[in-house]
């Protein structure tokens, strides 16, 4: 690797652009790179670094390497070109950055940027933009990481000087980083891995076999003791082999074996007894029930016999029960004939009524029936009205005289009837009426006269109470009073009208004359008709003359209307133009006077950011100034502050010395590193200041700007004036603009409202011609029309209730029919029923039917009675056949029977049996159960026998691989065996160089002895003195043998990497600092050491302050540090150029 070209741009201590010319610098071999304390020496040897890995190295941080001085424009950025593996590269990076918004204040964060590029032909070609892929591609081509770069070409002497005194586990750390032992690591880890995880599969197995014993422990029961040790067991029954837990098992087993013979005899001899105590309790048993049987049964036969009359007597009663059930039918039927022949009494005396009290409708069409009036009718009123009474009588038992002798007969059964129907029997109380469900249904709304009634209250308004028959508000003995006066002229209506095809008669004759009235009524609905539409044609005319007369005065108004309408449309249509141009002008106004007032603003704010950021610049420096002169000040007396430190017998941290002669004394004004420190802090303080006062003043400055471009040249006040008169205009046209929808739409209005006037006149004026005629038609129909009805309506407001009328009355007549015919029938029915009655009770040899009905049972009862006897008589044979049985009758003669005696020695018994055969099985148990775990250890034995095999195999290869098994002799671990590998061919490179520096006296060599107590071997390193034939540790050097044995070794190890990393060549390298410890000669000696790497056409870069140096090295690179940031600069001494 070979570098030609660094570019280096704000980065660091570096303000501007610098650049270093390495072909230049590399054409005399070794150059100098100087400077004074922080100006930047080291950060050149970073930017390398972060060209070719993209970080630095150290603890600096990657979002610190933008220059305090840089210009806020000016961006970080380095660039290097290099040779390596004989491709010429250019690398270019910028790290992330902040930088000033594009729109707006502030700063936003750039990305990083990466970008390398290769020279090809001549002509550069791009390879990648991608961090990640130029990381890779730039570790590839030289073989090492970032931190083996910074170990192998950026020589650091204070580290390799520490290496040197350090021990092995520090070196072990340092090599394995430079050498990536990282396999070998692996490697050991995983041997010590698996080692434990098969550690952990064998100690949960032999855990399994703990269980093993402990279930076997466990299995045996008492007696089984831990083993001892003779058999390989320790006191708590642990086993130390699984051979020994296999023997204890086996004497478990034979122990089991015995103890279940035992346990069979025992189990044996309690079977035999407990079959005898089993029977001696069976016999007690069936002894002592056989006894309690009979004792029973004749407590039971004594009972019976004390109950003897009262079940003769129930026995008694249920055979009249069953005779009166024959009766039962005929009261059912003679019940039922009674309440319907109330029923249609009731309806009869409703209906004749109702009739007696209705208006005679038939005057015009029947003059007969109006002139001669009937000379029976106010008797058939009377009787009609008296009939209700006799309906009363009816529902409280008591009947006509026609039907006197059955109903007294059903009054004879009344008695044993109400009880009947208490207990849920058939028959009822004839006086009891109709059921409630009933009732209603003959004389309630549903029937046709109560349908009459209900449409036509107006025939029944005679002010008396429909239900009872009496006048509104009369006292109950009146009602009795009036019912009782009115039941003969009752049977005497009812004589009058008897006969069926007098009232049917009647309604067919008035039936035709209410379809005659039919035709007439649709005539009167016609004339009514006629009427409207003369009335509603009288109204159209008079509506078509006012529309007539109002279109007409409108129309006349109209012209000069539309023209003022016209006018105001035209008027916002103009407003509307010059409102959509006023405004564009007003928002540009607007945007100006804004901006003037910003630019003003800014303008005002800029004079002070300015002189804010003037005062925080001169406060930067002055603060700078002063740490960098005290820092110079503490480094000129560093000697005085590391002499403070020093103690007798103690090694001096600089040259390794123990005794301090001549410590050096501090100055009057020593500068303390807390003073360096304070300024420094105050110097970094001041400095974030300006850099915020700085970008407050360039944002100030760009936003003053776009508003100037923004406003014009114009003054703020001319501005706001051109604003205002503009707006006012805008406002004018704007207001002219917004009634042009409603001047249009008001327009429009009036010109439709013009042509539907215009249209409906016309129209108003043809229907007032061809409406004329119409109405002369209808006059002549309707005086036509109003003859005919006049005569048809003979008397009544109109035909329609002529004819309703006659029909309400053919209703009547209808009813009247059906309900006298209904009543007779029902008469007939009851004394049919009344005869079969009879017969019934006298063919059951019943004296009356009142006898059978009280007779009669309800089914639940008789059901009970029958159910009760027949108990009664298997219970007297069940006891007659339980007293003459053999067997209890001789079990009675023996002595009484003791079965709780019995009971408590088969308790006894049973209890030794089932303890015994407990005791049998769990022995059974016990046995099977050590033959099962027996088995299961010795096969768990088996199959553990690899795992355990292959534990010890794992265990030692373990612990040969990290050092401690006995036999590693020098106990090395792995990586440590490949590092001192590694390490003795370095101290092999580095001895060849450290030989010629010390002029022959001192060699590096490897040493692979052991340290004292428990320390291992492998990475040590010994100087073999020739002068006295010794092996010295390294840290018996001096401060400046400690420094040319440290550079010889890292030039060692710079070679050994490059030949491990493959072989790239490292034609350029740097070392950093440790020359001002050599004397003259030993400073000769290294520089020729260094200059002989030129040998290789290699390229030496030496940072260092020594003084004498820049005498010895002709080729420098001077790092200049100023206010205003670090320079670079190339100087090269007469000699060189003489040379040249």
């Amino acid at each position: 690797m070979r570098l030609h070209r660094l570019e280096i741009s704000a980065f660091g201590p570096f303000a501007g652009t610098q650049n270093v010319d390495f072909d230049e610098l590399s054409a005399a071999g070794l150059f100098l790179l100087h400077g004074p304390t922080g100006a930047g020496k080291t950060s050149v040897l970073d930017a390398v670094c972060f060209a070719l890995y993209g970080q630095v190295p150290g603890a600096r941080p990657a979002n610190r390497l933008r220059s305090d001085h840089a210009a806020p424009g000016t961006p970080t950025e380095v660039v290097l070109e290099l040779t390596v593996s004989g491709r010429r590269l250019e690398i270019t990076r910028r790290p992330e950055q902040p930088r000033a918004k594009k729109r707006g204040s502030g700063t936003t964060m750039d990305k990083p940027v990466t970008l390398l590029r290769e020279l090809d032909g001549g002509q550069w070609r791009g390879l990648s933009t991608s961090h990640q892929e130029t990381g890779e591609e730039i570790k590839q081509l030289l073989g090492m990481s970032c931190e083996q770069f910074c170990q192998v070409v950026l020589l650091p002497q204070g580290e390799f000087a520490t290496f040197l005194r350090a021990g092995a586990a520090e070196r072990g750390a340092l090599l394995g980083r430079l050498f990536d032992t990282r396999r070998f690591t692996s490697v050991e880890s995983w041997l010590r891995d698996r080692r434990q995880e098969t550690g952990q599969q064998l100690t949960r197995s032999d855990e399994e076999l703990r269980q093993l014993g402990a279930a076997l422990r466990q299995a045996a029961g008492h007696g089984a003791d831990g083993g001892t040790t003779d058999d390989g067991t320790t006191d708590d029954g642990t086993f130390d082999t699984p051979a020994a837990l296999l023997e204890w098992a086996a004497r478990l087993r034979c122990d089991a074996r015995e103890r279940v013979t035992i346990a069979a005899s025992a189990a044996a001899h309690a079977e035999a007894a407990h079959a005898l105590a089993a029977a001696a309790h069976t016999e007690a048993r069936d002894l002592h029930a056989l006894q309690r049987r009979h004792r029973e049964a004749a407590d039971r036969a004594a009972v019976l016999a004390g109950q003897r009359p009262a079940r003769d007597h129930a026995r008694a009663a249920l055979a009249r029960a069953h005779r009166a059930a024959t009766v039962e039918p005929a009261l059912a039927l003679r019940d039922k004939a009674a309440t319907q022949q109330r029923e249609a009494a009731a309806l009869e005396a409703d209906v004749l009524a109702e009739l007696a009290s209705s208006v005679d409708p038939l005057a015009p069409a029947l003059p007969a029936a109006r002139t001669a009036p009937d000379p029976d009718a106010g008797r058939a009123a009377r009787a009609a009205s008296a009939l209700p009474h006799a309906r009363t009588s009816l529902r409280v038992g008591e009947e006509p005289a026609a039907h006197a002798a059955p109903h007294r007969g059903a009054e004879a059964l009344s008695g044993p009837a109400q009880d009947r129907a208490r207990s849920g029997g058939a028959v009822q109380d004839p006086s009891a009426g109709a059921p409630s469900g009933t009732r209603p249904a003959a004389r309630g709304a549903d029937t046709p006269a109560g349908k009459s009634r209900t449409e036509r209250p107006a025939f029944r308004g005679d002010g008396r109470d429909v239900a009872s028959g009496r006048p509104d508000g009369a006292s109950q003995e009146g009602a009795n009073g009036a019912a009782a006066s009115g039941r003969g002229e009752a049977d005497g209506a009812r004589d009058r009208f008897a006969d069926p095809e007098t009232y049917g008669g009647q309604a067919r004759e008035l039936r035709g004359v209410v379809g005659e009235l039919g035709a007439a009524v649709e005539g009167e609905a016609r004339l009514a008709e006629i009427a409207g539409r003369r009335d509603r044609l009288e109204r159209e005319e008079a509506a078509d003359d006012d529309l007539v007369r109002e279109a007409r005065e409108w129309l006349d108004q109209w012209p000069p209307r539309r023209a003022a309408l016209q006018t105001r449309v035209d008027a916002a249509m103009e407003g509307a133009a010059r409102a959509a141009t006023l405004a564009a002008e007003v928002e540009a106004a607007k945007r100006r006077v804004d901006a003037a007032a910003e630019r003003d603003r800014h303008t005002r704010q800029m004079a002070a950011a300015d002189e804010d950021a003037r005062d925080a610049r001169d406060r930067a420096a002055t603060s700078r100034e002063r740490w960098q002169d005290l820092r110079e000040a503490r480094i000129s007396g560093i000697a005085a502050e590391l002499a403070a430190g020093l103690v007798d017998g103690a090694p001096c941290r600089v040259c390794g010395a123990e005794h301090h002669p001549d410590p050096a004394q501090p100055a009057a004004q020593q500068v303390s590193r807390a003073d360096e420190d304070a300024a420094y802090a105050d110097f970094q303080a001041d400095s974030a200041r300006y850099d915020q006062a700085r970008d407050a003043a360039g944002r100030l400055a760009a936003a003053r700007e776009a508003a100037a471009t923004a406003a014009g040249d114009l003054p703020l006040p001319e501005l706001v004036a051109v604003h205002k008169e503009s707006a006012a205009d805008h406002a004018a046209a704007g207001a002219l603009a917004a009634d042009a929808p409603v001047a249009r739409a008001a327009l429009a209005r009036a010109e439709a409202e013009h042509d539907e006037r215009a249209a409906r006149q016309q129209e108003a004026v043809s229907r007032s011609a061809a409406r004329t005629s119409r109405r002369e038609e209808l006059d002549e129909q309707h005086e036509r029309l109003s003859r005919h009805l006049a005569e048809a309506r003979a008397g009544y407001p109109t035909v329609a209730a002529r004819r309703a009328a006659l029909s309400d009355r053919v209703s009547l007549l209808e009813r009247a029919e059906r309900a006298v015919r209904e009543r007779g029938d029902a008469e007939a029915r009851l004394a049919e029923a009344g005869t079969s009655l009879a017969e019934a009770a006298a063919r059951a040899g019943f004296a009356t039917p009142g006898e059978a009905a009280a007779a009669l049972l309800p089914p639940p009862r008789l059901w009970d009675a029958e159910r009760q006897t027949e108990a009664w008589a298997k219970e007297e044979a069940a006891l007659d056949a339980e007293l003459a049985a053999p067997e209890p009758a001789a079990a009675a003669a023996r002595p009484p029977a003791d079965p709780g005696a019995a009971q408590a020695a088969l308790d006894a018994a049973n209890r030794r049996l089932q303890h015994a055969a407990a005791v049998s099985s769990a022995a059974r148990s016990r046995c099977a159960e050590l033959d099962r775990l027996s088995t299961a250890a010795a096969s768990r034995i088996r199959e553990l026998a690899p795992a355990r095999a292959a534990f010890e195999r794992v265990r030692r290869l373990a612990e040969l691989a990290a050092g401690t098994s006995a036999d590693n002799r020098y106990r090395m671990g792995l990586e440590t065996y490949v590092l001192a590998a590694r390490l003795e061919q370095v101290a092999a490179a580095a001895g060849v160089r450290l030989q010629r520096m010390s002029a022959g006296r001192y060699t590096l060599a490897h040493s692979d002895a052991r340290g004292g107590g428990r320390a291992r071997s492998g990475l040590g390193l010994v100087v073999v003195d020739a002068w006295t034939g010794t092996e010295r540790d390294t840290s018996t050097l001096s401060g400046g043998e400690t420094f040319f044995a440290s550079l010889a070794l890292a030039l060692g190890l710079a070679d050994v990497v490059t030949d491990e990393s493959g072989g790239t060549r490292l034609d350029t390298l740097f070392i950093d600092e440790g020359f001002g410890s050599l004397d003259d000669q030993t400073l000769d000696e290294v520089l020729d050491v260094l200059d002989g790497l030129r040998e290789r056409d290699r390229a030496v870069g030496i940072v260092s302050h020594v003084a004498d140096l820049r005498h010895r090295v002709p080729v420098q690179l001077r790092v200049d540090k100023g206010r205003d940031g670090s320079t670079i600069r190339l100087r090269t001494t007469p000699r060189e150029r003489a040379a040249r």
